[in-house]
């Protein structure tokens, strides 16, 4: 159901930045190795790690610390990853030393990049991402680029975390069902195209799509090597998938995860978007909802 994508991603989405003239300055959204090598030390740092708990005790970058998706997230018996509690979320946040002052930076252990860019949209939502940043390459390119890796674990300051909430960036059902059609608004199925024709099986109630969706699965958007294609293709992905210029772009897939990085990388691309937390499976669950099952 999930796909891990190399490093060049990360490293052709600064790219893309860099040449949309509308992009948000990629700096406020990705750093690069030597950046942080740069700012390893600084005393507002927090470095979250993502990843295989068991290698991140095998090594990491010194002084990150491991997060799971887990920590963040409310399971209900219904929802897999739906946000908990903002009280929740600034308990677990303060506990890794967060702080109204902290400059954060997220990356992958290995090559899934999805389950980071959920941590950095969580970030955004409680008002810290406009801080945060998204480390080029993961630690595949920290290591390549000869910087050390570490097995220590520090145990940080408890931080002092004032949130404010930024709703825009999560979508409810009731956000995507009042959104329907609206031409202004670019509502993307980022599962895979089987899912999207009903030709996958998945452990939701119902089959189909969202009314109004286009299919943009998360694969379609990297080449066979798994690098990020340039910015002729994703322009046109997105313009075959109802993306106008100024459009919003809200995405989903199927449990709030993979959205997270076309959310990520519509942002990048200077794009308001949003991600719909509970997404297929909320939907799929609520006969309430309507359902498209035309291919």
């Amino acid at each position: 159901m999930m796909r891990r994508f190399v490093c060049p991603v990360i490293v052709a989405c600064a790219v893309l930045a860099a040449q949309t003239a509308t992009a948000q300055p990629s700096a406020s959204l990705l750093v690069d190795s030597k950046w942080l090598a740069s700012h390893l030390h600084d005393a507002d740092l927090v470095l979250l790690h993502v990843g295989d708990k068991q290698e991140f005790d095998e090594a990491h970058i010194p002084g990150a610390q491991f997060i799971a998706l887990q920590e963040l997230s409310a399971p209900n018996g219904k929802l897999r990853l739906e946000l908990p509690p903002v009280e929740r979320l600034q308990q677990v946040l303060e506990s890794h030393g967060i702080s109204n002052t902290s400059r954060i930076v997220v990356y992958p252990g290995k090559d899934w990049y999805s389950p980071a860019t959920r941590i950095i949209w969580t970030l955004t939502y409680i008002g810290v991402g406009d801080r945060t940043s998204l480390l080029e390459g993961g630690m595949p390119a920290w290591r390549q680029a000869g910087h050390a890796t570490t097995a220590e674990e520090k145990t940080p300051a408890l931080g002092h975390l004032t949130p404010h909430l930024h709703p825009d960036v999560r979508a409810d059902a009731a956000y995507v069902l009042a959104r329907l059609n609206r031409p202004n608004v670019a509502l993307l199925d980022v599962r895979s195209a089987a899912a999207y024709a009903e030709t996958e099986q998945t452990p939701f109630p119902r089959v189909g799509h969202i009314p109004g969706a286009q299919s943009l699965p998360l694969e379609a958007l990297f080449d066979d090597g798994g690098n990020l294609k340039n910015r002729a293709a994703i322009g046109a992905l997105f313009a075959q998938a109802g993306v106008k210029p100024g459009s919003e772009i809200v995405s989903y897939c199927y449990v709030g995860q993979r959205a997270t990085l076309v959310w990520f990388a519509a942002r990048l691309l200077g794009y308001e978007a949003a991600m719909y937390d509970g997404s297929w499976e909320e939907w799929s669950q609520r006969s309430d909802l309507p359902v498209d099952t035309k291919k």
